[in-house]
């Protein structure tokens, strides 16, 4: 079986192929993906989120079955050492992990909430970061998804576009 992952074609192993696998262990333990956590199995606590044609959805309850055809994104494509991804950078600045572990499911879901809305409000914020963190970093998680939200609003205002309208 092959699936998309992070922009790339990916042979399963014959020992995560089981339609009804969740797609967390496939990630985890067939395609050597350990960005995405384990947390609770039942997809309350967010630590498993991944992106699934753009996007959240918790990958501890999605069967192999329901992602063939379609796109999944995990953290390990969020951004790179060399570029991170907007939220990256603020979620240093700000400071928002503690023990760190929920954070990857916290990023991909502010990832997939700035795709969406790239101004939003607290409200906003609080409606789509459901993921539950133990530190209580919620504050430091709202100040670093605005500041990301004003650093990608900062880079589509500079880039300049070419003659015909193409940047």
């Amino acid at each position: 079986m092959e699936l998309r992952v992070n922009g790339q074609p990916m042979q399963l192993p014959d020992h995560v192929s089981d339609p009804a696998m969740p797609l967390l262990w496939v990630l985890r333990d067939g395609l050597q993906l350990t960005g995405t956590k384990f947390g609770c199995g039942v997809a309350a606590c967010g630590a498993c989120t991944v992106h699934l044609d753009g996007q959240a959805v918790r990958s501890c309850v999605t069967p192999l079955s329901a992602v063939q055809g379609r796109a999944v994104t995990t953290i390990e494509a969020l951004g790179t050492l060399t570029q991170p991804h907007p939220l990256q950078t603020a979620w240093v600045a700000a400071q928002v992990p503690q023990c760190g572990y929920c954070q990857s499911g916290m990023l991909m879901a502010a990832a997939a909430l700035l795709a969406k809305n790239r101004r939003p409000s607290d409200a906003d914020i609080d409606a789509a970061i459901t993921n539950l963190c133990r530190c209580g970093t919620y504050p430091r998680v709202r100040i670093a998804i605005k500041a990301a939200a004003l650093s990608l609003a900062a880079k589509t205002t500079a880039s300049p576009t070419k003659p015909g309208g193409k940047a």
